[in-house]
């Protein structure tokens, strides 16, 4: 949708020239603006349907030929082609198109009512029939909710969300409505207000199953697994063979750490639709969790198969960090990379694929090529912003004094289960998960989402980025409130643990909440896992993470956040002395036994041989460092920046003194 005034505004003229059958006016006034505004898919749209309603067929298909360059998934290109092969009494290919149109944006009457058409016409009753039914539910929706569902399916969020709250404010509590309003809110990640709509859905309307199906995708992103496969388990009572529940139960069954579970769902999904690729590649992913490494990169393969431009298939292959691409698979990639039709996710996968791959192979300067190229990419589509986290820092330091702590000793839930692993991303944590994993008494589980979540909640539903309550409200809370935090957060993480006594909480992020973390569990252990500025830098600008870790795709932003990182964690060794545990990730290496009786010691657990022999230990691990915990320690990685020395200048420079300081 455009988003300049001016041409919204000839936009506007030219829709009311259409929409009064003026096309004659029209279609110049469009080709006037498509020369100012080239690659606009709005301008291009307007072009080639006066086109056909000036009998210019051939050069409507052409127009929309280069609209689908740029714009492939938005729906009215493919209604448009439709029409012109109608016109055309091209009945197949009209099929097809009006169907392309449908499967991204259900929301076309126009479409819905000449599928109808077409298909009584060719003597498909049964899809005749299918088409007449959407025609008929349409009709029944509210013509806000269709325009605005319309606008969601072709990603114009903004404009769906203006027209969907406008309705609800005069209609009130109409579900369908209010379930497209979570769906937006889902696309944008405001997930609180999404769940909330949700639920009030589902309480006028116990029996609307997508409603429910959506409500368990919420659920999902919000990593409240247990609720999600509740959810899941109610749908697919009603209708067990649904392809769609089932995969969501899948997902719900990975976050809870049923991976067995999930396994045999993917493999039976993936019987039945051999060319879902996204379903090949959530098969693969849990079987590498499980160590099951041959039959992951199968799965991996089969992704890449079903779909040849899929770059997370090939990112994820290259992320086992032990696979090697042949010449044909590196080949494959980079004609991938280069199609013009290769969508932004699928070709910033493959740039950090075809990093790894020339990095295996020596070649650092084509490696570095592909690794600069991805993390640009990856940065032009995110809004992080650095302020954002030195002002929650600042704050930090200013809210949460020696004082503070001392004004609230004895607070919290007293009990001693969690050990908190924290540092940043790519700095050894893993390897101080497994090493703990592998004693008698500790349980692995991995990144969990409490915390985050508990902040989320403490700042509220109306977050202000650049002036937030947290952790300024933690003064207002009384002690009552840090001891039901405390248990909130025990009783929440209880799904991941087994029968142990102690289990792992390795959100490396947690390292600026450890105010909060000391004052809701006094008694958890802490330990920050510390590496190398450089060493540690680089391979975050070498990784690209599933999900957040938006800091780490240029050098100035993974650089500040270091030195944040140091910042924070030097005032709480300040402020909570002896409370946070050390760990050089260097020493790890070159020492590992006297480490690991320090780390032991530390968390009052006797010494164990196993924990030194930690790579024999069967456990599900999920982070990039899977594969690599599966081994004996090496040194490999250690200076593995070293290769990259030549490039690595700006990084140096952006660090400054923390190269000192960091021991």
């Amino acid at each position: 949708m455009a988003t300049d005034p001016t041409l919204e505004l000839h936009l506007r003229r030219i829709r009311q020239l259409q929409a009064d059958g003026q096309h004659a006016h029209a279609l110049p006034a469009a080709q006037t603006l498509l020369a100012e505004a080239p690659d606009d898919y709005e301008v291009l749209y307007l072009v080639a349907r006066s086109q056909r309603y000036l009998g210019q067929i051939d050069a409507a298909l052409q127009t929309l030929v280069h609209m689908e360059l740029q714009h492939p998934h938005y729906s009215r290109l493919h209604e448009e082609r439709g029409h012109c092969y109608v016109v055309l009494r091209d009945a197949p290919h009209a099929i097809d198109a009006l169907l392309q149109a449908v499967n991204i944006n259900p929301a076309l009457p126009s479409s819905w009512s000449l599928l109808e058409g077409l298909y009584r016409m060719t003597g498909d009753s049964a899809n005749a029939a299918t088409a007449a039914a959407h025609v008929a539910t349409l009709k029944r929706l509210a013509p806000e909710v269709v325009r605005a569902t319309g606008h969601f399916s072709d990603g114009e969020l903004e404009s769906a969300e203006q027209i969907i709250r406008a309705y609800l404010l005069k209609a009130g509590n109409d579900v369908e409505a209010m379930r497209l309003l979570a769906r937006i809110g889902l696309k944008r990640d405001v997930l609180g207000d999404a769940e909330i709509l949700l639920g009030a859905v589902l309480k006028i309307a116990p029996d609307y199953r997508a409603a429910r199906y959506d409500y368990a995708s919420v659920l999902l992103e919000r990593h409240l697994y247990q609720r999600a496969c509740e959810e899941a388990e109610k749908l697919l009572a009603i209708e067990p063979d649904h392809l769609d529940y089932r995969a969501l139960y899948a997902s719900a069954s990975v976050g809870v750490g049923e991976h067995d579970r999930a396994i045999t769902l993917y493999q039976k999904l993936v019987q039945e639709l051999p060319g879902a690729a996204n379903l090949h590649l959530s098969l693969a992913h849990s079987l590498k969790t499980q160590g099951q490494q041959a039959e992951s990169i199968e799965a991996y393969r089969a992704a890449a198969a079903a779909r040849p431009d899929f770059g997370d298939a090939y990112w994820s292959l290259a992320n086992l960090k032990t696979y090697r691409f042949s010449d044909e698979e590196i080949a494959r990639m980079r004609i991938a990379e280069e199609a013009p039709a290769t969508q932004p996710v699928d070709r910033l996968h493959l740039c950090f694929a075809l990093g790894k791959a020339f990095e295996d192979r020596d070649d650092y300067a084509e490696s570095w090529r592909y690794y600069s190229q991805g993390n640009a990419l990856k940065r032009s589509e995110s809004r992080y912003r650095a302020e954002i986290i030195e002002t929650n820092t600042r704050q930090q330091i200013e809210v949460c004094t020696r004082e503070f702590f001392v004004n609230r000793e004895g607070v919290g839930d007293q009990r001693p289960d969690p050990i908190f692993i924290v540092g940043l991303p790519r700095a050894g944590s893993t390897l101080i998960e497994q090493i703990l994993a592998s004693h008698s008494l500790v349980e692995g589980t991995h990144e969990l989402g409490e915390i985050p979540r508990m902040v989320l909640d403490l700042q509220g539903r109306d977050l202000d980025l650049d002036n937030p309550r947290y952790p300024g409200v933690l003064a207002d809370l009384a002690s009552a409130d840090f001891l039901r935090l405390g248990e909130r957060y025990l009783d929440d993480t209880r799904i991941y643990r087994g029968k142990k006594p102690y289990f792992i909480d390795k959100m490396p992020n947690n390292f600026r909440h450890i105010g909060l973390i000391h004052l809701i569990l006094p008694n958890a252990k802490i330990i920050d896992v510390r590496r190398e500025p450089i060493a540690c830098c680089f391979s975050n600008l070498k990784q690209l993470f599933a999900t957040g870790q938006e800091f780490t795709y240029s050098t100035k932003d993974i650089a500040r956040y270091y030195r944040t990182y140091l910042d924070v964690m030097q005032h709480w060794d300040e402020v909570l002395p002896g409370r946070v545990l050390r760990i050089h990730h260097e020493d790890v290496v070159d020492d590992l036994e006297s480490n690991v009786r320090r780390i032991l010691d530390f968390c009052e657990l006797g010494f164990e041989p196993s924990c030194l022999e930690f790579h024999k230990t069967a456990r599900s691990v999920r982070t990039a460092s899977s594969e690599q915990v599966r081994q004996p320690i090496f040194r490999d990685g250690v200076d593995q920046w070293t290769n990259y020395e030549p490039w690595l200048d700006p990084l140096k420079e952006a660090l400054g003194g923390v190269l000192a300081r960091y021991r």
